[in-house]
Order: C-alpha cells, then structure tokens, then sequence
C-alpha cells in the first residue's frame, strides 16, 4: 500500500517539491498521474521515450522492477526529501563547460 506522503518510485518522504508524472504519457492517452520527486521524475524522462513509458512502464510496479530505476533508487536511499543533482545525460556522456 503505497503512502500519500512518500514518492512511490523511490520510497522516500516528499519534500517541499512534488512533480505529477503520467504513468502513460498524454501523447499516448494517459490519464492517471502519479506524485514524483522532482529528480525521480526527470530520471524516468532521461531513461525513457514516452512510447517505451506506455508500452513497458505504465505502472509503478513495472518502473521499479527495471534494473536502472533499482539503481538509481539504491543511490538515493538515505538522501532528504528535497535533494537533486542535475541528471547525466544517457550512456556516461557528460557535457564539457
């Protein structure tokens, strides 16, 4: 039973911030909209394209199951609510200031 004040893909209590994720993406029909952690939100966008979100992803359950999310979830256990870092472009490339 998932908790209204915790962030269903990593677990953690929310902060002062709280980004709505569509769990099937509007461009693809979605409706239903599920509370995120703003840098949980932007990883799920960094890791996947809105068709990979409504074929494979359309559930929390799904999301939490896939090896990247178990790894980025692991890495934030014990931060606090409101921690973010920018989210590193896919495959380890990194922009050069």
């Amino acid at each position: 039973m998932e908790k209204k004040d915790t962030c269903p893909l990593c677990d953690r209590p929310f902060g002062k911030g709280v980004q709505m994720h569509h769990l099937i993406p509007k461009s693809q029909g979605g409706k239903e909209t599920i509370p995120l952690h703003p840098i949980c939100h932007r990883k799920l966008h960094a890791l996947f394209n809105e068709k990979e979100l409504a074929r494979n992803y359309a559930t929390v359950e799904a999301l939490r199951d896939q090896i990247e999310i178990k790894r980025f979830t692991a890495w934030l256990r014990g931060k606090p609510p409101d921690f973010y870092r920018k989210t590193a472009p896919q495959g380890g490339k990194r922009r050069r200031k």
